[in-house]
């Protein structure tokens, strides 16, 4: 592949979980000096507990209002407000099995503490909630992240494999 320059400096990073939103959104601030916001930090409170969508909501539009980030997570109920705020959508759409698998090594890597893109205080755990929305993700949350994504104007990515989304990656100066 080319290289290619990236002009982007608001970009949306979106998907199943277990998908690797947070570890694309990491690579991807790094390479191109950009901000990353992890929508999971926001909401998160340590011991599970959550924000007010209020509270959520003004947080973000702080974040929304910046001249440059990259925001990860999927948090459907805000997805439409972001992309207005967004010059790139990335979906990543990988299958269930691997997203679960993703999940299930995460959740071993990180056994009894919190990963780097959540908030403190929250050890890392699967429990059903969480596995049946991976589950209902395909059928449930994609179509609608999808109409929203072409109803808009913003240029959006989908990468059906991993080894696509790191290939372009390698690609952008």
């Amino acid at each position: 592949m080319t290289k290619q320059t990236f002009r982007y400096r608001k970009i949306l990073i979106v998907g199943c979980g277990g998908a690797g939103k947070s570890t694309l959104a990491a690579k991807l601030g790094q390479k191109l000096g950009l901000p990353v916001v992890n929508l999971d930090k926001i909401w998160w409170l340590p011991d599970w507990q959550t924000r007010s969508e209020d509270e959520f909501d003004v947080l973000l539009q702080t974040e929304l209002n910046k001249p440059a980030w990259i925001i990860e997570g999927n948090f459907y109920r805000t997805f439409t407000r972001r992309l207005r705020y967004s010059e790139l959508c990335i979906f990543l759409d990988y299958p269930t099995e691997l997203c679960l698998k993703s999940v299930y090594a995460r959740a071993e890597k990180y056994k009894g503490r919190s990963r780097p893109d959540m908030t403190e205080g929250c050890p890392e755990r699967i429990d059903s909630e969480f596995e049946q929305w991976i589950l209902s993700f395909e059928k449930d949350v994609k179509p609608k992240m999808l109409d929203a994504m072409k109803a808009s104007d913003v240029p959006y990515k989908i990468f059906t494999s991993r080894s696509d989304t790191d290939r372009w990656l390698d690609c952008l100066v």
